[in-house]
């Protein structure tokens, strides 16, 4: 029994940096000033060809508006396990959306990229309204929106 303790401690130690390989980062989004409903966005990661890999946030509590989130909607598949717990209220115009979220750590340096859809109702819908290199040196930088989003920066 000792023996079977003992293996299976040092198991879970060599297993655990394995799983605990991802960090806390912050997200930033900077809305323009614009009149209307607040926005809803989808924060996610695509790999270098634009492909859907996994949600970041989802801002906007009411799924059935997720639809309007084009490109977010079709990579995830509007799956609730893409989405649920990484949602929040809206952001409207002028206001700053932060949030902190899990990245693995593989995704950064890798070719990755953290992209924007956004959604207005009565207003156009954005897809890849941003598009964020995900590497270390990118952290802190701003990328400007195309059209809602003013800017997007992300520390790690």
């Amino acid at each position: 029994m000792k023996i079977l303790t003992t293996t299976l401690c040092l198991a879970a130690a060599i297993a655990l940096p394995a799983v605990a390989q991802a960090r806390e980062i912050t997200l930033n989004t900077q809305m323009k000033s614009y009149s209307g409903n607040e926005a809803y966005l989808a924060i996610y990661v695509t790999d270098a060809q634009g492909q859907y890999q996994s949600t970041l946030w989802v801002a906007g509590k009411k799924a059935k508006y997720y639809k309007h989130l084009r490109d977010w909607a079709r990579g995830s598949g509007l799956n609730n396990i893409e989405f649920d717990g990484v949602t929040g209220a809206s952001a409207g115009g002028g206001q700053m959306l932060t949030v902190k979220v899990e990245l693995a750590d593989a995704l950064l340096d890798a070719g990755y990229q953290i992209r924007i859809d956004s959604s207005v109702e009565d207003k156009r819908d954005n897809r890849a309204e941003v598009i964020a290199p995900l590497t270390s040196t990118g952290a802190g930088k701003l990328t400007v929106g195309d059209s809602y989003v003013e800017t997007f920066s992300y520390d790690l």
